[in-house]
């Protein structure tokens, strides 16, 4: 139980490590508005470019809503749909933005969309109509919806979420090791008896098998001891009774059967071991 709340206590601080980490990036939420405006410069510089116009100026990126901005230029243009999709969704990777986002182009003289599309993060779903339907030379301006969560933690998930990993499985190899080696030291420094794969450590009261470790009761541990003494004896129950109750004042019969049973349960990973009942006289240790 000690050891899982520990493993659950390092899983809680790992998350809040890394998430800690990830929002200290120069790249979160409140610079996102900046961020977008230098992207969306670039996406209207490259459409310019697309027109042979080398001149013409981008005027300020405008923020008008929360999650929306607007691209103005200074002349006119040609809008090539395909090229528009190819142009935008290279500058806001880029920039590593939401992939979640709607374009608009609006004609300036009448304020009408003129054409727009919608990208959903994943190709089979973005809504891209009217490729090769060209939009002659005219005044546009193009406004950008980004339809998703901007925050930094949506827009890297995958890393956050592989180091959230990455560093639970070390702490887990970490503890894992520990547990391995406390184990070993526990070998070289008490003595023990070998009864099949297991390791019985009397002082400790504990049997070990490779790196399981399983703790044993008083009645347990001296049940053990004795048979550990007679594997592959028969011991009759009266002794049994007298070796291990007599001293308590107590004989329950029931009571060794209860414990047998948790022995044999104690020793189940292991099939070279087996508690026999010899119906009528004991029981015995068999160890192959």
């Amino acid at each position: 139980m000690k050891i899982k709340s520990t493993y659950i206590s390092l899983f809680i601080l790992t998350i809040a490590a890394t998430l800690f980490l990830s929002f200290q990036n120069p790249s979160t939420e409140a610079h996102f508005s900046e961020i977008v405006k230098v992207a969306l410069r670039d996406a209207g510089n490259k459409l310019l470019i697309a027109n042979s116009d080398s001149t013409s100026l981008i005027l300020p990126i405008e923020k008008i809503d929360s999650n929306k901005y607007r691209i103005t230029f200074e002349s006119q243009l040609s809008i090539i749909p395909d090229s528009l999709v190819a142009i935008v969704n290279t500058s806001l990777k880029a920039a590593n933005l939401p992939r979640h986002y709607i374009v608009e182009v609006i004609r300036c003289k009448t304020n009408v969309v003129s054409y727009s599309f919608q990208i959903k993060g994943k190709k089979e779903q973005n809504i891209i109509p009217c490729i090769g339907r060209n939009l002659p030379t005219d005044c546009y301006t193009i406004n950008i919806l980004f339809t998703g969560n901007s925050s930094f933690f949506t827009t890297n998930k995958n890393y956050i979420l592989t180091g959230i990993f990455i560093l639970f499985f070390s702490l887990f190899g970490f503890l894992y090791g520990k547990r391995y080696t406390k184990n070993s030291r526990i070998d070289k420094n008490f003595p023990y008896t070998q009864i099949g794969h297991y390791k019985f450590y009397e002082s400790q009261n504990k049997l070990i098998k490779d790196t399981l470790e399983i703790k044993l009761s008083t009645k347990e541990c001296e049940l053990i001891k004795f048979f550990s003494k007679h594997q592959n004896e028969i011991i009759k129950r009266d002794v049994l009774l007298k070796e291990i109750w007599e001293d308590n004042g107590v004989f329950v019969g029931r009571s060794l059967d209860t414990f047998i049973s948790k022995l044999r349960k104690k020793f189940k990973d292991d099939a070279s071991i087996n508690i026999v009942n010899i119906h009528g006289v004991g029981y015995k240790l068999e160890v192959h």
